[in-house]
């Protein structure tokens, strides 16, 4: 697969974008005033910014992905997360590199803040996408936040898609990825003993199975895990896909397209490297940082994943945004509320790979 350019919005894209910050950063009962009545579920209130972004998107009336071609798919995310980028940060120098996967090299791209300690921490990333769409440019916004708000690396991999490379090639690839980052990571700048995995979405799927495969061949293991909306289960859904199949961003219907493209063959979706929430066993793993909004299809796997690695002795954070939805990451550049909510992430990281911190 060709790795594509850079992304370029049209005028009216860059207009938009314009338009989304502009709007996400009025007063809040203006944002009220255009973003209609509260919404209600049952872990509390919308956040009245999401819910305005919400309405933009959907006045927008673009086509939903899961019914375009996969390469136009992967170029409509990658354009929606250029116009949520919002403004460069500052002071993150990227270099890009490439690293071991399962097959060959991958492309990768290292992020790294000024002030950064040497010999420090170094988080290895894994981008959201349903394992189908996204790269290191769709991501590159919120890598760039993240290295920026917590003060250490990050390295953002860009593993092998679905349908070209089905499971297993994605934990394959961010398993042989987090070792070479384990193995480099002197010259990488960073301390071995202090490296850990994190990534949203189907990212924060391969960051969790990374965590129990390490934890299990006897090899290098991940100091610490940040799984941000994690999926934990392809082989049934829970009850938060019921309350919010569409409007939120993330749909059932989208989630389903991954699914057939990562895990055609039905049987392979109880493997716990595709369902990490199935593992019989979860002791012994990285201490956690588990990351989810209220409104959100995954909410409910992601949850029960917390909770599981509590009941197996993994020291375990579970953080639920109540009016945050799926994606929040992408939007920390626009949404005050999501910018939040990726500093507490950060908070949490460098909490958890700080010398002082037990990793067992």
């Amino acid at each position: 697969m060709t790795a594509p350019g850079p992304v370029v919005l049209t005028p009216r894209q860059r207009l938009e974008s314009r338009l989304v910050r502009t709007l996400a950063a009025l007063p809040s009962p203006a944002q009220r005033v255009l973003s209609g009545r509260p919404v209600h579920g049952d872990q509390g209130q919308l956040e009245v910014q999401v819910q305005l972004l919400l309405r933009l998107m959907a006045l927008a009336g673009e086509e939903s992905f899961e019914t375009l071609p996969v390469e136009e798919a992967r170029e409509s995310i990658r354009v929606e997360a250029a116009a949520f980028a919002g403004a460069p940060v500052p002071g993150v120098v990227a270099q890009p590199l490439q690293v071991d996967g399962a097959e060959g090299p991958l492309p990768a791209r290292l992020y790294v803040p000024e002030g950064a300690p040497r010999p420090g921490p170094l988080v290895v990333w894994f981008h959201g996408g349903g394992w189908v769409v996204g790269d290191l440019d769709s991501h590159d916004p919120v890598c760039r936040f993240l290295a920026h708000a917590a003060g250490i690396p990050v390295l953002a991999v860009d593993y092998r898609l679905a349908p070209e490379a089905p499971f297993p090639a994605a934990p394959l690839d961010a398993l042989a990825s987090f070792r070479w980052a384990v193995e480099h990571a002197v010259e990488l700048g960073a301390d071995p003993a202090r490296v850990a995995v994190a990534g949203d979405s189907a990212g924060g799927n391969l960051a969790a199975v990374v965590s129990l495969l390490a934890a299990r061949d006897g090899g290098p293991a991940p100091a610490f895990q940040a799984l941000v909306y994690p999926v934990t289960d392809l082989s049934r859904k829970s009850e938060s896909y019921r309350l919010f199949p569409t409007g939120y961003f993330l749909t059932e219907a989208q989630m389903d397209w991954y699914r057939d493209h990562y895990v055609p063959q039905p049987a392979q979706r109880t493997d716990p490297r595709v369902s990490p929430l199935l593992a019989e066993d979860l002791s012994g793993l990285a201490p956690a940082y588990v990351t989810v909004g209220g409104f959100d299809v995954l909410r409910d796997e992601s949850v029960a994943y917390a909770q599981r690695l509590r009941e197996a002795g993994v020291p375990t954070t579970l953080r639920l945004h109540p009016g945050l939805i799926h994606g929040f990451v992408n939007a920390a550049g626009v949404a005050s509320v999501a910018a939040d909510a990726v500093r507490e992430l950060a908070a949490a990281i460098v909490s958890g790979l700080s010398p002082e911190t037990p990793t067992r």
